[in-house]
């Protein structure tokens, strides 16, 4: 039986974003390996190693951590990768995380979206589950059986995204891990700085209860609205192309703030050259995805609605009616007033 066989349940595979695999091919070239043979062994794509938004099995990316860490005699290897990782691997998740204006607002939004990133994941604020009144714990959900790297590189993100958004440490009393793995507890508690306990029920860290309530130093209700009605919009279709994002980002920006492609690469954590980029490989660009995206509105709100001319252009993001006109004429050889007299005739023939 090969290590592949050994770590490969191919039934009820669940999804999970490439860009969970950040940081591996530098943690295992650091250790002298090659990623991309072990990719293979895993039966990951090779691509998955340097892309964030290939849909891939949460299997296949708990068995390529498990034969990396087997090859390379590196039992503390999902450790070493959450060390090179920050939010942005969660995509437009991270902008909800990074605005929220209390950790506890970032977590429930996190709980609430996290399966946009990984469908098999979860986290839950829960209790004390030893009776401490004056913690709370933060319960890290993974499939089970749970795997070992894949958890540790989970439970040891969740660490140090908590340390980056309250900038320090923050109290952690415990961290619990239901396994025990080869590397030594010495490992774990130098990296999370507190007491790890092996072979509990469930993985989860113990915090002061009044962490929840600290206040994040980059709160903005506005963009975290926005962040999470682009969240909400996609939850329903986690694997939408990138065509499909730029358009639901740029339809929630219209009419709060100026749909630029700076906002919109904002919110799906993406440099906007990048976004530039990768739209022009799919054929296509952000001013052409703006303009079906404001003449789409602009039909929506001139048919089913009696809103002035004047605030039909302000809500698609134009700077006045005459605007408005030149669009109109540009998109359907006709005025805006045109556009609506003729639909409501239609509706009374």
């Amino acid at each position: 039986m090969t290590l592949r066989d050994n770590y490969l349940i191919l039934d009820d595979m669940a999804a999970i974003r490439s860009a969970g695999l950040r940081g591996f091919r530098a943690t295992v070239a650091e250790l002298g390996g090659n990623a991309d043979e072990f990719a293979v062994l895993a039966g990951l794509p090779v691509a998955a190693l340097d892309a964030d938004d290939l849909l891939i099995s949460d299997t296949n990316v708990a068995a390529v951590l498990e034969i990396a860490a087997e090859r390379l005699h590196c039992p503390d290897l999902g450790l070493r990768i959450a060390a090179r990782q920050d939010l942005g691997m969660l995509g437009p998740l991270a902008l909800a995380i990074r605005t929220s204006p209390t950790l506890a607002d970032a977590l429930e939004c996190t709980s609430r979206y996290l399966f946009v990133h990984a469908r098999a994941l979860s986290l839950r604020l829960e209790p004390d589950p030893y009776g401490d009144r004056g913690l709370i714990a933060l319960h890290y959900g993974v499939p089970s059986p749970p795997p070992v790297q894949g958890t540790d590189l989970g439970l040891a993100f969740l660490h140090r995204a908590i340390q980056r958004l309250v900038e320090g440490p923050y109290a952690l009393r415990s961290v619990d891990l239901p396994y025990r793995p080869p590397a030594p507890v010495e490992v774990y508690e130098q990296f999370f700085g507190a007491p790890v306990r092996f072979e509990r029920p469930r993985a989860m860290l113990r915090v002061p209860r009044s962490l929840a309530s600290h206040t994040l130093a980059a709160g903005d209700e506005k963009l975290r609205r926005l962040a999470v009605a682009f969240l909400a919009e996609q939850a329903g279709d986690a694997g939408a192309s990138l065509v499909s994002q730029v358009s639901a980002a740029a339809r929630q920006l219209l009419g709060t703030t100026t749909p630029e492609i700076a906002a919109v690469a904002s919110l799906l954590t993406m440099h906007p050259r990048t976004l530039q980029r990768r739209l022009a490989t799919a054929g296509t660009s952000f001013a052409t995805i703006l303009d079906e995206v404001r003449r789409t509105e602009a039909h929506r709100y001139l048919t089913s609605t009696d809103l002035p001319l004047s605030q039909v252009a302000s809500l698609i993001g134009l700077a006045d009616q005459s605007t408005l006109t030149r669009c109109c004429r540009r998109w359907w050889h006709t005025t805006p007033s045109a556009i609506r007299r003729d639909h409501a005739r239609a509706r009374t023939a």
